[in-house]
Parts: structure tokens; sequence; C-alpha cells
């Protein structure tokens, strides 16, 4: 409270979420060791490198539900790069987004990223798997890798091209429940429960306040826990921003808004490069790809490895694409070489997203169904089905071409969601954060991060391009401003902009 009346005055503050029963856990001895120990709950790095060789893994013991503490536990898996100078100032805890996607290695990466410069030099680097995710116990688990390669169906959170019948929602959810653990498990993996996690992580890391770094989902996470602990934040950084006070609906509009601006950029690109797949008319781009995807349900187009390109599949490829424009050529490529009758272009893109590695697959995107299952308001069949029909109408290039009827995949889900939206208005009591926004970001568009800067009161960096987040960039003016930011909690001046292109 002290800090905050520093820096604040002594205006009054919003309440946060008490500490009930959490003794026990804020005072565990974190046992960390190799990171290719199992004991440590982490894998070894993906990465190589001076920090995945100084990486330690450990397990942090935190309640499965926070109304119950003295019940079943959470062990959440967590990677350190411990800092390079002398006297350390604490830790920088990082997310990778998703939801679903693990949070270890990232911290590898990030650490590398900034090796040599203040923010290593003085902090710790410290990556979790959220519930659910990776190495944590309990890990979401609903299919085996024979039912991921048969197709289980999955994707439609991502892209909407697939639709759902109350038979085949409630089969997901059972083998969700099955798999994982029961329905215990599957009841607590909202994002208000990854933020009392990381409030946990933050006392036993022994930091009075928490210093944090998020991208895409993990923005929201930030949000939540900024929302949730005003007084315990000391810096934060959030980059590819979500709108915090968007419900079900809005988000998804917001983010497929946002990818058909994107595909219509890359249909501009393209038409001025030769034999483009979309043609040299933008304005026609949708329906040369809908001729060119839709034909591979009668005609699917074979690959290498003896699998198949079908509609859904060349749809996920290609929104993956859309990520970032360095990849429009590769999914460009690839349109052209589905439509002259090989899939393995596409094939390539969508094993990228979906994180699969000689037929076999990551927990992310599964663990990315059930997080949003506790995110998100539950739908009625019509609202859903009405949702369906505006994302198609926002983003004409996922139509599929057919009638929509579908339903909330959630609706069978064994507990209520906790949903992650906050009320406008700034938060009060919150040190002054930095949120980063990309004005061509295809999946966290910039009205989103807008919001959330002044929901949070805090500052916004813009930045001229057309990429989904820029944490992993090494251009000059935005690692300056996550500095600044991390390491002296300053932000850059009202309406400062940097930009992507090449030189900057």
């Amino acid at each position: 409270m002290a800090c905050v009346l520093l820096l604040f005055g002594c205006s009054p503050v919003a309440p946060q979420e008490a500490d009930h029963g959490l003794d026990e856990f804020h005072q565990q001895t974190l046992e960390f060791g190799t990171c290719s120990d199992e004991t440590t709950g982490a894998a070894a790095p993906l990465t190589t490198g001076n920090a995945a060789e100084r990486a330690e893994c450990a397990l942090l013991q935190v309640p499965l539900d926070y109304e119950d503490p003295e019940g079943e536990t959470a062990q959440i898996a967590l990677l350190r790069v411990p800092a390079t100078g002398e006297e350390r100032t604490g830790s920088v805890v990082t997310n990778p987004g998703g939801p679903g996607f693990s949070g270890t290695s990232f911290a590898v990466t990030l650490a590398d990223l900034w090796a040599d410069g203040p923010i290593t030099l003085n902090f710790d680097i410290v990556g979790f798997d959220p519930r659910g995710v990776g190495s944590s116990v309990p890990s979401i688990d609903c299919y085996d890798d024979e039912q991921r390669e048969a197709d289980a169906p999955l994707l439609s959170l991502t892209s909407g091209s697939e639709e759902w019948d109350s038979s085949r929602a409630a089969d997901f959810v059972a083998g969700c429940a099955e798999r994982t653990g029961g329905a215990e498990a599957l009841s607590h993996l909202s994002t208000r429960d990854v933020a009392r996690d990381m409030d946990v992580l933050r006392e036993v890391l022994g930091d009075d306040q928490l210093t944090f770094a998020g991208a895409s989902y993990g923005t929201r996470i930030g949000a939540v826990y900024a929302d949730m602990y005003p007084e315990r934040v000391r810096a934060m950084v959030l980059d590819g921003g979500i709108d915090p006070t968007a419900d079900k609906r809005e988000r998804r509009l917001q983010q497929f808004s946002g990818f058909q601006r994107a595909f219509e950029e890359m249909a501009t690109f393209c038409s001025t490069q030769a034999d483009c797949p979309l043609g040299d008319e933008p304005n026609k781009a949708v329906d040369r790809f809908q001729q060119i995807v839709r034909a591979l349900d009668e005609n699917p187009a074979p690959t290498t490895d003896g699998r198949e390109l079908n509609t859904i599949k060349a749809i996920d490829g290609a929104m993956f694409s859309l990520y970032g424009e360095e990849v429009w050529p590769l999914v460009l490529e690839g349109l052209a070489a589905a439509e002259a009758g090989s899939g393995d272009e596409l094939m390539f893109l969508r094993d990228a997203y979906q994180q699969r590695q000689a037929g076999t697959y990551s927990n992310a995107l599964e663990a990315n169904a059930a997080i949003d299952c506790m995110d998100e308001e539950r739908s009625t069949p019509e609202e859903e089905t009405s949702l369906k029909r505006e994302v198609y109408e926002i983003a004409p290039f996922l139509d599929p071409g057919h009638e929509v009827a579908t339903i909330d995949v959630c609706t069978a889900w064994p507990a209520d969601p906790e949903p992650a939206v906050i009320e406008s208005g700034a938060i009060e009591g919150l040190a002054d954060t930095l949120v980063i926004s990309v004005l061509g970001d295809p999946t966290t568009p910039h009205e989103g991060a807008v919001q959330l800067s002044e929901t949070l009161g805090g500052s916004l960096l813009t930045v001229e391009g057309n990429q989904h987040g820029t944490l992993l960039e090494t251009n000059e003016c935005i690692v300056n401003a996550v500095e600044n930011q991390l390491v002296h909690r300053g932000v850059p001046d009202p309406g400062t902009t940097c930009s992507l292109a090449p030189g900057t």
C-alpha cells in the first residue's frame, strides 16, 4: 500500500481478491532442478543457447479449487532463467498466449532475446504452463494422437469451419473428462483461476509485486490479474491486446474481422505478384479462395505422407499464415499447389498451428477449447448459429457455402463459466502499464488494444505493420519501450509510434 500511495497519492484503490486459506501455498519452497528431470514438471526447453543451458524447472502447488484450498491440488510447471546480474531485482513472469500454449519454453526464448540487456541482468525470466496446459497437472487431454490424425472435431474454435451437434459436443466433453481426470479437473480452468495461480507464484518467488509480460491471450491473463489484484502489479507489458470488456460474441466478431482485413491485405499483396493464385483483382480474391478450397472436399489434395488436404484443413493452414505478412508467400504457394493437386504446403502450415510433429500433437488446441469453455458465457443453439452466420458475413473467405446450423460446444461442460470480462472504466490503484498493438494485427485487432489500455488506465504503444504481436521483435523502438516498462516502470510519451518496416 505504501508503494501505491507514493505513486498515486492518497486516492482510493479497488478491492482485491482475498487470500483466505492460502498460507500453506504461499510458504512452499520451489525445488528447482534440471528441466530434463520429469519430476521438475517441464520438458527440456525447445530452444538451444545460453538461456536454455541455464534454465531450471520446478512445480508450484496450488489449490485445484480456490473455494476449497484444503482439497485437491494442481501442479503448475515452471521454468526459470536466472538473472545474470549480481543483484537480482525480481522476476518477470511471462505468458505467450493461446489459451493453451505452453509458457515454459517461451521464457527461454525471451531470455535469449533480451540477453545482455537490463531485463535479464536484473530479473529472473519465469515461464509457466497455465493450469490444464503442457506439463502442468492436470493437463487437458481430450483426444489421443490417433483421434487427432483422424480429424477429431476441434478446429471450429479457431476457424469456425466445422459445426457441432449435441451428440458431438457431449462426446467431446466426455472424452476430455475421461482423459484429464474427471469433471472436477475440467471445472477449474478459467483465466481467473490462472490469475490466482499467478499470484501464488508471485508470493512464492518472493516478489512483493508482479512484473509481467504477456502476449495475445496473455494480455487477458494480465488484465484479469490487474482487475483482481491492482495493488500487486509492479509493471506490465501486454502485447497484442484483447478487449477485456468484450463478451463472447464481440470478441469473436472482432477477431474474425481482423482475419478478413488480413486476408484482404494478403490479396492486395498477391495481386502485385506474378501468377497470383487469388488473381490480380483483390475485390475478387474471396471468390477465388473459395473456389480453390471448396473444391478440396470433393477432390482432396494428397500429401506425400499419405494424408489428404480437405476444405477445413486448407482454411486452417491459410488462417495460420495470416498471423504475419512474412508468411503470406507460403500460403499463396500452398493455394497454388492445392489447386494443382498437392496438399503438402497448406498441410505444413496447418501442422505448425496444431503443434504436430511426426503424428504426435501437443494439447494446445484441446486446452484452448477447455479454457474458452470456462471463460465464455454459454450460447443457445439459436445464438451460436446466428454468431456463426455473422462470422461468415464479416469474414466471407471462411464461408463454406452451405446452410449453417450449430450449437455451443461448451453446452455439455460440467461447470458454469467464470467469465474473464472486465467492466469498462479504468482500474483504480493500478500502476501505469504498457499495451503494445500492431495496427494490422489480424487476430487481436487494434481497437481491442485501445480498449485494453483505457481499461487499465495505462499507456498504448502503436506499431505500424501487419502481424500478430511484437514481443519477440528485435525492433529497437519496441525493445526500448519494453525495457523501460519492465525495468524502470516507465512508459512512452502519448502518441508514440514504432514501425515494423525493414531497417527500423
